[in-house]
């Protein structure tokens, strides 16, 4: 499904004001209570929102399993809590408010650690990187954030890239909205817009559709992903933290570094401004 593609003037407006709709209206972050480690171990089972539509980061395969990184690392927490995984496909969008309303446990889910996004969930140390760009058709000339104005551009709503686009696109650049990573591909390959903020794997995904088309035109921003959890709940934020520091040591994060992105992990900084990775 995307965005209307009829947004008006008074629409952009509100929602680039939005911090491009990282604004989540305060009745869907009402808190859930307090959750702790104690409790997922006794109900047996971890709950983990993540993006359904987003190889390889997180994606529902032609047999119904959720596969992909973010996945991975998921099933790698349950089995070092000792409990069984259930998945929560969740749109960019939703995945704040998933996690607040208690839906669900923990985000394993492309969450770039953002200010703005630290306001409302508890980050984790970092556990992967991403870098995100505007691609374009190989044949469309865009060069640098002022050729957008000749373009309409897709965005995943909510995203790191729609926040990127909306802080550099010209003044009337026409940016449409989409609701998940897929659709915002697939404008692109339908020609409803001509050019999209991806992440770094967008290219590779349009080149299974239509090979040797598509290409990055310029980088936006390289941004950390954590795991969050929600605020407050302490307990909940030093166990991840251990699990994180556990795979990194013990090469298991290597390994779903390896399968997933054919690359070794980065290395991962100290802090983040404005992120803090450990509740108080």
């Amino acid at each position: 499904m995307t965005d209307s593609c009829s947004i008006t003037p008074r629409r952009r407006q509100v929602l680039l004001a939005a911090g491009a709709a990282l604004v989540v209206p305060a009745a869907l972050l009402r808190p859930a209570l307090a959750l702790t480690t104690a409790d997922i171990k006794k109900k047996g089972v971890l709950v983990v929102g993540i993006q359904g539509d987003n190889p390889p980061w997180g994606f529902v395969a032609a047999n119904g399993k959720q596969e992909g990184f973010d996945a991975d690392i998921g099933r790698l927490f349950a089995k070092y809590l000792g409990v069984k995984v259930k998945f929560v496909p969740l749109a960019v969008a939703n995945r704040i408010p998933a996690l607040t309303t208690g839906r669900v446990d923990i985000l394993f889910a492309t969450m770039a650690m953002l200010p703005d996004r630290a306001k409302v969930v508890q980050f984790s140390k970092p556990y992967v990187a991403n870098q995100m760009s505007v691609v374009a058709a190989k044949t469309t000339s865009i060069k640098d954030a002022a050729d957008l104005a000749k373009y309409t551009i897709g965005v995943p709503r909510s995203s790191v890239q729609d926040i990127d686009i909306s802080r550099i696109a010209p003044k009337g650049t026409r940016i449409l909205r989409f609701n998940d990573d897929a659709a915002t591909i697939q404008a692109l390959l339908s020609g409803q817009v001509q050019a999209i903020g991806a992440n770094q794997f967008y290219v590779e995904r349009l080149d299974a559709a239509k090979p040797n088309t598509f290409q990055n035109k310029f980088n936006l921003s390289a941004l950390y992903n954590g795991a969050c959890t929600r605020l407050g709940d302490k307990e909940m934020n030093a166990t991840v933290n251990t699990f994180i520091d556990k795979i990194k040591a013990d090469g298991e994060l290597a390994k779903v570094y390896q399968h997933w992105m054919h690359l070794s992990p980065p290395a991962f900084p100290a802090s983040v401004s404005g992120v803090p990775f450990t509740a108080h």
